[in-house]
């Protein structure tokens, strides 16, 4: 069977009231053998809306349902929405065999009066008609299309606005007067990817008891050119701070070896030597570990500009003290030392498989979403996916 790709929009509302975690969580392990290729945050304008709609008015189904739909794209995601959270939504796109029908029927399930929960709309949706049959409240969580003609639209409409309605919306959300707004980055680790799971849900939720908002999102195959830069700046901080562990190595190999004794000023000597190497063969192995690719196999610079082996996630929140508030929820970088609750004490593994990145300062925040591509506009990769699919599907 061909691989599909389609999309999950979730809902302003459920956005707000920090379901996306959850639902994330839900998409994921529900949406069984459907890989995670792509994120991105839209606010979508009216001409935007008016097409999505139309698009709703022209699909085969209840009528009553299809009303709701029209109503609740109508209200909910124009930027005139009541909701004070505004319309920002993430979209997740999604590729794998029979993908429109998993990710509707088996993730997201239908609108139905008396849900089970034990899909998204089962346990996040609702769908209340009073006693003459008319829609009383709905609420559905996710958009998602219904069928592959419905689905090639959708994609077309995400790529033709991708740029006007969508990438960093570090504009969209108001805040009172006096507030001291950061945007600060997020990366979830490669870790987090290795096998189809929950976990990059439940870390979007405990990030989410920050109260902060989501304003970019992107999933990311971090290249080896791009894992340098980015780990940098630990170059220094390793060559300082491993030095110690590198002499004790020393002491503890060569101790004993010889029939005389090695001096302290000898194995200073001897550590001035190695410092330097054990400082880039760590950067090395964080590089890896990031990229999925030795960047010392890597020789010719456009090998190190092309994706990397493994994915990442990659978020942006916003509001007041936000550097300080995701610094807080992530945790020590030791998990071991990690306070209770958070979420490296939670899901990390060790010093490198520590399940998140954050930002540590404002200037980093700026200076990492630079090379990730997150600063402003970002290039939308997921535009250039999306159409290579819709060319091979014909669509």
């Amino acid at each position: 069977m061909a691989q599909e790709l389609t999309y999950a929009l979730i809902t302003p509302y459920s956005l707000s009231k920090s379901r996306t975690g959850a639902i994330i969580g839900r998409l994921l392990t529900l949406a069984e053998n459907l890989e995670l290729i792509g994120a991105r945050m839209y606010a979508p304008g009216d001409a935007f809306v008016d097409r999505y709609a139309a698009t709703i008015e022209e699909m085969d189904m209840d009528a009553v349902l299809k009303t709701a739909f029209v109503d609740y794209v109508n209200e909910n995601l124009r930027s005139s929405t009541r909701n004070p959270a505004g319309n920002r939504c993430p979209v997740l796109f999604l590729r794998g065999e029979n993908a429109i029908d998993i990710l509707k029927d088996d993730a997201v399930g239908t609108a139905v009066q008396d849900p089970t929960g034990d899909t998204v709309r089962g346990a996040y949706g609702d769908f209340i008609l009073d006693a003459e049959g008319n829609v009383k409240h709905f609420e559905p969580a996710v958009l998602v299309a219904t069928d592959s003609r419905t689905n090639a639209r959708h994609l077309r409409l995400f790529v033709e606005f991708a740029r006007s309605d969508g990438g960093v919306l570090e504009h969209v959300v108001t805040y009172p007067t006096g507030t001291k707004v950061e945007t600060t980055l997020v990366i979830l680790k490669p870790d987090n990817f290795m096998r189809q799971s929950a976990r990059p849900g439940n870390i979007i939720d405990m990030f989410s008891r920050t109260g902060l908002r989501i304003v970019g999102a992107k999933v990311l195959r971090m290249s080896v050119a791009q894992g340098e830069e980015f780990y940098a700046p630990l170059v220094d901080i390793f060559r300082t701070r491993l030095r110690s562990d590198v002499t004790n190595t020393l002491k503890q190999s060569l101790g004993g070896a010889f029939d005389f004794d090695i001096d302290d000023e000898s194995y200073e000597g001897m550590t001035d030597m190695l410092a330097e190497k054990n400082a880039l063969c760590e950067f090395n192995k964080i590089v890896e570990y990031m990229t999925g690719i030795d960047p010392t196999s890597v020789e010719s610079p456009a090998d190190r500009r092309k994706p990397g082996k493994v994915r990442c996630l990659a978020l942006l929140y916003q509001g007041e003290n936000a550097v300080a508030k995701i610094r807080e929820r992530l945790g020590a970088t030791d998990p071991d030392k990690a306070g209770p609750t958070t979420v490296r004490s939670s899901f990390g593994q060790d010093l490198m498989k520590n399940a998140a990145h954050a930002s540590d300062s404002l200037e980093s925040a700026v200076r990492e979403r630079r090379v990730v591509g997150l600063l402003d506009e970002d290039e939308p990769e997921i535009v250039r996916v999306v159409e290579q699919y819709l060319r091979s599907a014909g669509e």
